[in-house]
């Protein structure tokens, strides 16, 4: 058992340092590839063989999950008419270990035809392929985890990690928000945390659990029992959120004060409580509910006046988690 866990750790080690020598083989290429690609007008066909070929349909769903139009094409399909797909405005992205053209030579001349520019990332930097791009990315390595230094492993992970460095930089050079993330993702559980709004879900007009500042905690409590949201909030004059008292503060004031039924709202609320803009995401209502351990949180518009309450339980029944 043992040599098989140092076995593993071996494999991790080769390929982790692997990917840490990539840092030292980016160049101008590297920025050449991604100014070409953030000026490419259609999409960016990306084309590998074998292992390759797998991790090249991985980076172009990135590419295609952070706005940028990609799609993958096999060398061997495009041998019997897929070649027909590529147009002039283009940018072919080929990623290959050994470097050997084979069937990546009819691509090569079809983007040549076009005029359309070629990206290479290529894991052996004297090969026919790395001499034929006019972007040459090396992603070479110094050795496979495979113990007889043939089965692509580190190899394809340098591939994977220097696509996904170039989706990245490109992601932060276009601006790329994590609205517009969600807005490619809708029905998946991330573009459900970005998209749902606070607006959507937060308890409002009548429903709001509002007492004046002199209400009677008896008062206090038959409103945040009719609510049913565990709290009831006090508005100023500005109609800002002024505080709030939660079953919470009713439960420990009860332990410590054998009178509370002779306070009023101003003597027992919480002051100046956290609130949520109403056009924030659910998910930054989460963070904030779970940083300060906090179930109910005053909504409040633009203006700074109070607009709802939100509760943990609107959270949960929208499935965002």
């Amino acid at each position: 058992m043992k040599d098989y866990i140092e076995q593993a750790k071996e494999v991790i080690r080769i390929e982790a340092e692997s990917v840490a020598c990539l840092c030292n083989r980016l160049d101008q290429n590297f920025a050449k590839a991604v100014e070409t690609i953030l000026k490419c007008k259609g999409r960016v066909i990306v084309a590998g063989m074998g292992k390759s070929g797998l991790i090249g349909q991985k980076i172009a769903a990135t590419f295609n999950s952070t706005g940028i139009p990609s799609f993958f094409l096999h060398p061997a399909e495009a041998l019997h008419g897929d070649l027909g797909v590529i147009t002039s405005e283009d940018v072919l992205f080929f990623i290959s270990k050994s470097g050997q053209l084979g069937e990546s030579e009819f691509m090569i001349s079809a983007a040549r035809r076009l005029h359309i520019p070629i990206i290479v990332l290529c894991g052996t930097v004297d090969s026919e392929l790395y001499k034929r791009a006019d972007i040459a990315i090396d992603c070479s390595v110094e050795q496979e985890a495979c113990p007889n230094n043939l089965v692509p492993t580190s190899s394809s992970t340098a591939a994977l990690v220097m696509g996904d460095a170039l989706a990245m930089v490109l992601l932060k050079a276009r601006n790329f928000s994590t609205e517009d993330f969600a807005a490619l993702h809708p029905g998946g559980f991330l573009g459900r945390r970005l998209l749902k709004h606070v607006y959507e879900v937060h308890h409002t007009g009548s429903a709001i659990p509002l007492v004046e500042w002199n209400a009677t905690m008896k008062e206090m409590i038959i409103e945040m029992t009719s609510k049913r949201l565990g709290c009831v909030v006090m508005k100023n004059k500005d109609a800002q959120v002024a505080g709030i008292f939660t079953d919470g503060d009713f439960r420990r004031l009860a332990e410590a004060n054998a009178d509370i039924f002779k306070s009023k709202a101003e003597d027992v609320m919480i002051k100046n409580p956290k609130t949520i803009s109403d056009s924030a995401v659910l998910d930054a209502a989460l963070a904030l509910m779970e940083k300060y351990s906090i179930t109910q949180l005053p909504t409040v518009d633009a203006q700074g006046r109070l607009s709802g309450v939100l509760h943990l339980h609107d959270i949960l029944k929208s499935k965002l988690v």
